[in-house]
């Protein structure tokens, strides 16, 4: 059977070609090594404080291409106001470190699925920078360990504050969760906005679309009926 992939194509994906990849940077003008958007390299507070003063004086730039008056009494702000809004909220899971997750023993042999629902998803799409918004759902058989309650949405937020594609940052969540407590069977399911097509008017009814993505591991992936409880669990209805 042959292949429907022509190189003549190319245009048509956004991905550079490998050495055009390969001549970028991998460190900024400071010296300071540069990484993936969704990864993690864990700074000071202090570290933190000069890159928003960099940035700062970066987004003034920025205004003044735009023609943006700083007179305006709205915006004399805005750059400093941008600065810090990107380093210490939407992109503080790039510069913090894991959150401490607390693992409990299964002394009673739980082999039944455990849930967490409703989990708030705010990240950023690594391409237009525009907010992703939704939830997401978890669900693990557990092994010889469980997982503190809580610990379910501050790795989900973790993963979530930085410049993500959704279907990278459900792998990553279960990554995380397989290598800290390694369950017989996982499950990650996300439901999102992406204001990258709301805001942007991209055409059609994108105000009520919703992204879904699942990651499933271990007995989920191979049990079809288990999935199905676990998607029915959660209201995603029935897995065909």
């Amino acid at each position: 059977m042959e292949e429907y992939f022509d190189d003549n194509h190319l245009d048509e994906f956004e991905t550079e070609p490998d050495e055009v990849l390969e001549s970028l940077p991998t460190h900024n003008q400071w010296g300071e090594l540069l990484f993936d958007s969704n990864g993690n390299m864990p700074l000071s507070p202090e570290e933190r404080e000069i890159m928003i003063k960099r940035l700062e004086q970066k987004f003034i730039e920025v205004m003044e291409i735009l023609r943006i008056s700083r007179r305006d009494p709205n915006c004399t702000k805005t750059p400093y106001r941008l600065a810090k809004m990107l380093v210490n909220e939407l992109f503080i899971g790039r510069y913090q470190e894991p959150p401490k997750s607390t693992v409990f023993p299964n002394r009673k042999k739980v082999n039944e699925l455990i849930i967490s629902k409703g989990i708030t998803v705010m990240s950023v799409c690594s391409h237009h920078w525009q907010p992703i918004s939704g939830d997401c759902a978890i669900g693990y058989i557990p092994n010889k360990y469980v997982l503190g309650v809580s610990k379910l949405s501050r790795i989900v937020d973790w993963f979530s504050r930085r410049g993500q594609i959704q279907e990278e940052l459900g792998e990553q969540i279960a990554d995380y969760i397989e290598n800290l407590i390694k369950p017989k069977a996982l499950g990650v399911v996300i439901r999102a906005r992406h204001y990258c097509m709301i805001a942007r008017g991209v055409k059609g009814n994108e105000d009520n679309s919703l992204m879904i993505t699942s990651v499933m591991r271990g007995y989920l992936l191979t049990d079809l009926n288990l999935r199905n409880e676990f998607l029915n669990l959660i209201g995603m209805g029935y897995a065909k």
